[in-house]
């Protein structure tokens, strides 16, 4: 019991000083440049101490059960050596970790919302809009996944298709309507949720260590920037054929 104690109690210790820069910075802005006290002090402190906690169990989480299922999941799948079922698997894990994504939900429903204010859109067609862009997007970071795991499967320089994707960024940034240019970037963005990334980032390390010939720490990884990559592509696509 002790000896847990103990490890809670370091566990913490790391968190809290995951969290220290961010109150140093907040604290010396608002101690010595607003020079104003800090509103309701003690529902601050609160929030701190649950910031940690959950910052501690957040991280336990991710150790204990989404990295290894992430890992687990691509092991039986090669094993299984049905790749529709891999391929299957890595497009809908990247498509439903990111269309339930809060981060996307509110990002989408505030472009839509300018979108209305600023006469680009009726009312009526706002709904559709945030909809329409969460599904993109979700498609675009399923599609990404995929493209990443056919590349760790191939066993392709991932230099292959990042420069080739990037290049295709810069061109439809010239192209893409200015009203949906720095939507698509932030897009790409919030796609890197708190849930999509261990369980991509296990998926590819897990993938690349049971495939021969594979490095885990030259393969496994990239799937990430897939995921980023993807959705300012097909974002900007989109707002071609809306706008």
């Amino acid at each position: 019991m002790i000896r847990l104690l103990g490890q809670i109690l370091l566990k913490l210790k790391a968190s809290f000083m995951d969290l220290l820069p961010i109150l140093v910075v907040v604290g010396f802005f608002q101690i010595f440049v607003l020079k104003v006290p800090f509103p309701n002090l003690s529902d601050i402190l609160l929030g701190v101490v649950f910031v940690v906690v959950g910052l501690m169990l957040f991280v336990e989480g991710l150790e204990i059960g989404l990295f290894p299922i992430g890992e687990n999941l691509s092991y039986a799948l090669a094993k299984k050596g049905s790749l529709f079922w891999l391929l299957t698997f890595s497009f809908l894990l990247g498509f439903s970790t990111t269309v339930a994504e809060p981060a996307l939900i509110a990002i989408t429903k505030e472009a839509a919302k300018i979108a209305v204010e600023e006469g680009f859109l009726g009312a009526a067609d706002s709904g559709a809009y945030a909809n329409g862009l969460r599904l993109i997007v979700a498609f675009a970071v399923g599609s990404a996944i995929l493209v990443g795991i056919i590349r760790i499967i191939k066993g392709w320089p991932i230099y292959y298709l990042v420069l080739p994707l990037y290049g295709m960024v810069i061109l439809l940034s010239f192209l893409a309507p200015p009203q949906i240019l720095g939507l698509a970037f932030d897009l790409g963005g919030v796609t890197t949720s708190t849930v999509t990334v261990p369980l991509v980032t296990a998926l590819g390390v897990g993938l690349a260590s049971v495939i021969d010939g594979r490095s885990p720490l030259v393969d496994g990884f990239g799937l990430i920037a897939f995921a980023s990559l993807f959705p300012m592509i097909f974002v900007m696509i989109y707002g071609m054929m809306l706008f």
